[in-house]
């Protein structure tokens, strides 16, 4: 079968040392947003090569093996298997897919290397969907919540900036870190592009804004700036 092909390919270049710094990175101790999360030790340059090797010949049905294989690196390589495919498949279909899925893309990383490309670019390609990215980011799942926002990446590309702000509206009194990081990660994608918009969005909604939040979102401004945004040091009231 291909899926057991893939894992096992996955297995001869997965290293010790490697497998160790994952466990770490991706935060699997005992309390950690990782426990119980399994790691080969395999490189994301590694996982693309065999990926890559396998999309086309590989069914969504085997797929499924790999999307729900409790070893970090095998969902990974299915995800980006995903992401092939919906470059060359039926898009509508793959799109499904992953949402049929979204329990199986437990961290941050299978969220940021997936959900932009799959799920941002589908619903920026069919608009009239995109109530969808509000209904998940009223998720339970912390990584589901994960999705809503960073799927608006996409959106981002292509100057469109209404529907990250107002997820990110929405996620402000989320409880969890890693919601306020993406949350300030991608209103600083927005502010690389339109300034004074999340200038305005960062004064209108001061006092809700987590300080993760805001110092991702004022990374960009000059010093002297971010020190004055850092002290709510300007009008709030200003439109």
């Amino acid at each position: 079968m291909i899926a057991k092909e893939v894992v096992n390919a996955l297995k001869l270049i997965a290293t010790e040392e490697r497998r160790k710094v994952n466990e770490w990175f991706f935060k699997t101790g005992k309390g950690e947003y990782g426990y119980g999360d399994i790691f080969l030790g395999v490189t994301m340059p590694n996982i693309r090569k065999i990926a890559k090797k396998f999309s086309q010949e590989i069914s969504l049905q085997e797929l499924t093996k790999l999307i729900q294989n409790p070893i970090h690196e095998v969902r990974l390589c299915a995800l980006i298997i995903l992401i092939n495919k919906y470059k060359k498949e039926d898009s509508s279909k793959i799109f499904q897919y992953y949402m049929d899925h979204l329990t199986s893309i437990n961290n941050w990383d299978l969220v940021d290397s997936s959900a932009p490309y799959i799920v941002g670019d589908y619903l920026y390609n069919n608009p009239e969907q995109t109530k969808i990215l509000l209904k998940l980011s009223q998720s339970e799942n912390l990584w589901i919540r994960r999705i809503s926002i960073v799927s608006t990446f996409t959106f981002i590309k292509n100057n469109e900036f209404s529907i990250t702000l107002k997820i990110a509206k929405l996620l402000l009194h989320d409880d969890h870190d890693l919601i306020h990081k993406a949350v300030g990660w991608m209103l600083r994608e927005v502010y690389k592009r339109d300034e004074c918009l999340i200038k305005l969005f960062l004064r209108q909604n001061y006092a809700q804004i987590p300080r993760i939040t805001l110092r991702y979102s004022i990374e960009r401004m000059d010093k002297k700036e971010r020190l004055l945004y850092l002290k709510g040091n300007f009008d709030v009231s200003q439109s």
